[in-house]
């Protein structure tokens, strides 16, 4: 509130917070979602599996795996097949929400991004990524890095593309520290679908499960005058997906397309942990509905000074009331 920034080191969290405090967690484990694919033609790309929808239907990025740092492929066609390894093989539908954005002319899907499609693999699906797949990765990021690096240490079903990232830096010690200190933890489920760095769409449909005890907790620690704090915007998300008008938040499970900005407001939580993101990303748009804007320009251009880093394994921002 008085927009004053300070610089710390995760492993001090707890001299931020007090007894009653409320951390949301997301549970979600990181799937090795990126897998290798092979056109008919013979044209290598990489196939990243974002969201698993009802009817065993996917949702689906397809890459140009040619360069060091996978683009966008956007020549696929509605009905074409890709190789995947060890005879599987994923067949491509239609656009994933009659994606049409940016095309020259109607029914030109060019450049869709995200396919509905069908997987065919000859095992238990988390056999065949475990095998075969790989943890999708950025260009900053410049090796590849085993699956447990993308995980959280509380990380309990795992289903997401990307790794749930504002918890990345919590340790079991860190945990059992806040804990003794008083500190709430309570957890919810979101799987996290691929990331939206290129075209800056807005987030897509996701999964979610927001368990009862959970609920009781957020509206117990309000009510006691004690601050929620959402260890990630997949928590914000998730939450208000769940909570009401008047600020009463309710168990819930299904999908949620929720979009939170500063017009509609923030109504579970009060402070957020969460990365850096791009200046265009519909997540600041978030982060602006908890903070002043003036508030967010000041915090970011001390992180440029510092030279923070962004992305899932860069530093980490708390906003707190």
């Amino acid at each position: 509130a008085d927009n004053r920034v300070q610089h710390t080191q995760f492993s001090r969290l707890g001299q931020f917070l007090t007894a009653g405090d409320l951390l949301v967690i997301n549970t979600s484990g990181t799937m090795n979602a990126a897998l290798p694919a092979m056109r008919s033609d013979g044209t290598p790309l990489e196939l990243h599996l974002s969201t698993h929808l009802p009817a065993d239907l996917w949702a689906v990025e397809i890459r140009d795996a040619s360069t060091k740092a996978s683009q966008p492929f956007y020549g696929m066609q509605a009905g074409e097949s890709l190789y995947l390894p060890c005879g599987a093989s994923v067949t491509l539908h239609v656009p994933y929400q009659a994606e049409q954005r940016n095309t020259d002319a109607p029914g030109d899907v060019k450049h869709v991004r995200l396919w509905i499609a069908t997987l065919h693999v000859p095992c238990v699906l988390s056999d065949y990524l475990n095998t075969h797949g790989f943890p999708i990765r950025y260009g900053y990021v410049k090796q590849q890095w085993p699956n447990a690096y993308y995980q959280t240490v509380y990380a309990t079903e795992v289903g997401s593309a990307e790794m749930p990232s504002a918890g990345r830096a919590f340790t079991p010690r860190l945990i059992t520290q806040l804990i003794a200190q008083g500190v709430q933890i309570a957890p919810l489920l979101l799987h996290t679908g691929v990331a939206s760095l290129e075209e800056h769409e807005p987030p897509y449909e996701e999964y979610y499960r927001v368990p009862l005890e959970t609920a009781r907790l957020v509206n117990t620690t309000r009510l006691a005058g004690k601050r929620v704090i959402a260890v990630g915007t997949t928590v914000v998300r998730a939450l208000e997906t769940v909570t009401d008008r008047d600020g009463t938040t309710h168990p819930g499970e299904g999908w949620t397309g929720e979009i939170i900005t500063p017009q509609r407001g923030i109504r579970a939580v009060q402070g957020l942990l969460t990365g850096l993101h791009e200046p265009r990303a519909s997540h600041l748009a978030m982060l602006a509905a908890l903070a002043t804007q003036e508030h967010l320009q000041l915090a970011y251009a001390e992180a440029l000074r510092e030279d923070y880093l962004w992305h899932e394994f860069g530093d980490l921002h708390l906003l707190l009331p």
